[in-house]
């Protein structure tokens, strides 16, 4: 499906849907191609449902700079277009976001607090703080503001995704062209609004639905190449931030660890990722 915003949403349907549905929203330099989690979602009889942003994936049009905004609020708009479409079939919905994702939703899911819009929101790495120094952030900000398309960095470094990439040391086969392995150029004006966002977080948000935040055990940052640890720790954001503001997201927010994961937690080796499917299972019996 497209939409006014220019998202795509894609759908895998249950064999016998008797659960409801399941929203999935990717992060940054990513787009959706985890299909064994919407294989693993639908055996269990929920109906998945995945979108790709504007400027992300399915969605990047030629000539776009892409994975750009400087406003994390713009992408409401298709999530709010994507859960309509989801409501349309599902009285019981989950939202699940990742990384930049997962900061996008939780955000999302404050605003919408009142709209009975969602049942659960399930946080896989989620992108809640930054490990820069105050000073250096709104020295950022500044930039941001005044010149949004300065390159803050050339790219995010390749070691991540030669970890997951099958052409290198990973198991999974993706679109270079969508995600490629260093990923895109951070502009100032993006990583200005990712700051805004997060300030908000750190303020305390009240999302009134059951929260899951998911994060690894360790992080490894700034690994300049590939090696057997970065397949064992997250290796693009910091998981203290995840553990100190993961619980300011809501009311009821659980927070679990799991050993040796990798950014994104779905992606880790198998029995790793097999830990947080699990997880969140769990967390969905009773949500």
């Amino acid at each position: 499906m497209r939409g006014g915003a220019s998202a795509t949403l894609v759908r895998r349907r249950a064999v016998a849907n008797d659960r409801g549905a399941i929203l999935y929203v990717h992060g940054f330099a990513d787009y959706f191609f985890q299909e064994h989690v919407a294989e693993h979602y639908t055996a269990q009889g929920y109906d998945f449902y995945a979108v790709d942003l504007r400027g992300y994936g399915r969605s990047l049009r030629d000539g776009e700079l892409p994975n750009y905004t400087t406003d994390i609020a713009v992408y409401f708009e298709e999530i709010d277009a994507a859960i309509a479409v989801v409501r349309e079939e599902h009285s019981r919905v989950v939202l699940m976001g990742h990384s930049t994702g997962g900061l996008t939703t939780s955000l999302w899911a404050h605003e919408r607090r009142s709209d009975d819009l969602i049942d659960a929101l399930v946080l896989n790495s989620p992108w809640l703080d930054v490990v820069e120094p105050p000073l250096m952030r709104q020295v950022v900000k500044l930039i941001g503001g005044l010149a949004p398309k300065v390159k803050i960095r050339a790219n995010l470094g390749d070691a991540y995704g030669a970890a997951i990439h099958n052409s290198r040391n990973g198991e999974w086969d993706f679109d270079l062209k969508w995600k490629p392995l260093a990923g895109f150029p951070v502009l100032a004006g993006w990583i200005r609004a990712v700051l805004v966002a997060q300030e908000k977080v750190h303020k305390g948000l009240d999302v009134r639905v059951p929260v899951l935040v998911l994060h690894s055990d360790r992080s490894m940052l700034n690994a300049r190449e590939w090696s057997e640890d970065v397949s064992k720790a997250d290796a693009v954001l910091d998981v203290a931030g995840m553990r100190k503001w993961g619980p300011k997201l809501g009311t009821s927010v659980k927070v679990v660890e799991i050993k040796g994961g990798m950014h994104d937690l779905f992606l880790s080796p198998a029995p790793v990722r097999a830990a947080a499917l699990a997880e969140v299972d769990e967390f969905l019996k009773t949500a």
